[in-house]
């Protein structure tokens, strides 16, 4: 597999030498709002140059590490169920060469994919998941394939008590309703979660993060931007506290929506969650 002739700032390694492969998913097919999403990975990877490969949240440097940035799938626009099945064929193949998948997306719905592959190499697979939004409808306009759907579908892979929310703040009363017996949700902030990392241990996870989870002062660069969310670094101490602690085979960032954030700093703010994620994943 050749890396991406442009990739993500430090995670330019070899495939054969690198214990994680970054990829990119741009589909944003079923967003029910502002499109936008599928130009998140390209212009993540373009803007990353503007900061540094060291983290000095973690005191670590991509440049230590082995990450392989195999650019973006080829994903076909009006098909979603083949969008899905080739981010499943992807994973799987990381998954099987006993390496650790890092997806770029898209809308939130490319998650699925991912996760097909996970619960398949994973009976015991669990899902954490930072979010504005529940994702828990069983269909949006009766297409049961949908970003308002994705943590829905999730579910239907891992069953009940197996998929930790956090920072929820929108959906409609069902889903909350819902989220009582079948998901731990947590809303508004990331209450809980050390209860919910120790919970986890040795068991492996499968760690999504929709950026519109940060409050739009900070984030506004989104497809469905809420008020109320959390800040850079409430969300960065919480990652940090899932991808460093926990056994972590697949993960996701996804929901950039740079057009809508001619500043860019939304994408700036991407990229740091990216490198930081990843840096975490490094162990």
């Amino acid at each position: 597999m050749n890396k991406n002739i442009e990739t993500f700032l430090g995670c330019d390694d070899a495939y054969a030498e690198s214990g994680i492969v970054l990829f990119g998913a741009p589909f944003d097919g079923t967003t029910s709002y502002r499109p936008g999403t599928r130009m998140a990975s390209r212009t993540m990877r373009a803007e990353s140059y503007g900061l540094e490969t060291y983290s000095p949240y973690q005191d670590k440097d991509l440049e230590d590490y082995a990450v392989f940035d195999g650019g973006d799938l080829d994903l076909c626009f009006g098909n979603t169920a083949r969008v899905l099945d080739d981010i499943e064929a992807f994973t799987d193949g990381v998954l099987e060469d006993g390496k650790l998948p890092v997806m770029i997306g898209g809308e939130h719905l490319v998650t699925l994919g991912a996760l097909r592959a996970a619960a398949r190499k994973y009976p015991g697979l669990h899902i954490v998941h930072f979010d504005a939004h529940t994702d828990l409808r069983d269909d949006y306009l009766g297409e049961p394939l949908s970003h308002a759907s994705v943590i829905r579908r999730a579910w239907e892979l891992v069953g009940d008590g197996r998929i930790y929310q956090f920072g929820i703040r929108s959906g409609e009363r069902q889903e909350f309703a819902w989220a009582e017996t079948h998901t731990h949700l947590t809303k508004f902030t990331f209450d809980g979660l050390g209860d919910a990392v120790e919970a986890l241990r040795g068991k492996p996870v499968y760690f999504t993060i929709d950026l519109d989870v940060l409050d739009p002062s900070v984030f506004p660069g989104t497809g469905t931007p809420e008020a109320g969310g959390v800040t850079f670094m409430e969300l960065l101490g919480a990652m940090l506290q899932v991808a460093g602690t926990l056994d972590i085979v697949g993960a996701d960032v996804n929901e950039l929506s740079p057009a809508y954030d001619q500043s860019g700093a939304s994408t700036a703010v991407a990229c740091k969650v990216l490198r930081e994620l990843v840096l975490a994943l490094c162990k």
